[in-house]
């Protein structure tokens, strides 16, 4: 299988995602913690059928010391039992944040005010970047189908 369009070869593409990813590299010196991060990451790309960043975002969580089980929780995560409160808040904001399409007003106050509880500011401009940065990567690897499986942890880092 072959994606519609070779976004590492492509000039206007790879600089594109050049600059988006070097948007994202900002959170990683953020105070927001980096297992929610690749939480909110795997559960939008899941919200959004991104079968690349599904795979790229277990991986590395996973090659970071995130549990099995919390991994092939989060797309059930309202269920789950392994998830702090915290991270709850922040699935929650990331699933309303990728829906926001689908939902009249968009984000809840309800939603931002439980984020808010567990978050300071830094860290909720560091949530809400994730969620919008994994959205726009997300939406440009559906759209040429970009390929999943072969990632290799940390490939991009």
């Amino acid at each position: 299988m072959d994606a519609r369009l070779n976004l590492f070869d492509d000039p206007i593409a790879g600089k594109v995602l050049k600059y988006v990813a070097s948007a994202g590299r900002v959170t990683a010196d953020s105070t927001l913690p980096a297992a929610t991060q690749e939480l909110v990451r795997l559960r939008a790309s899941q919200i959004n059928g991104c079968g690349f960043c599904t795979d790229m975002h277990t991986k590395d969580a996973a090659a970071a010391g995130e549990s099995t089980q919390r991994l092939n929780l989060v797309a059930a995560w309202r269920e789950a039992t392994v998830f702090t409160e915290a991270e709850r808040a922040a699935l929650e904001l990331a699933e309303q944040g990728t829906r926001i399409a689908d939902a009249a007003g968009g984000v809840t106050d309800e939603a931002w005010a439980n984020a808010a509880k567990h978050y300071d500011e830094e860290q909720l401009a560091a949530l809400v970047s994730v969620i919008a940065i994994i959205n726009a990567f997300n939406r440009v690897n559906v759209m040429v189908q970009q390929p999943a499986g072969d990632y290799q942890p940390g490939q991009f880092g």
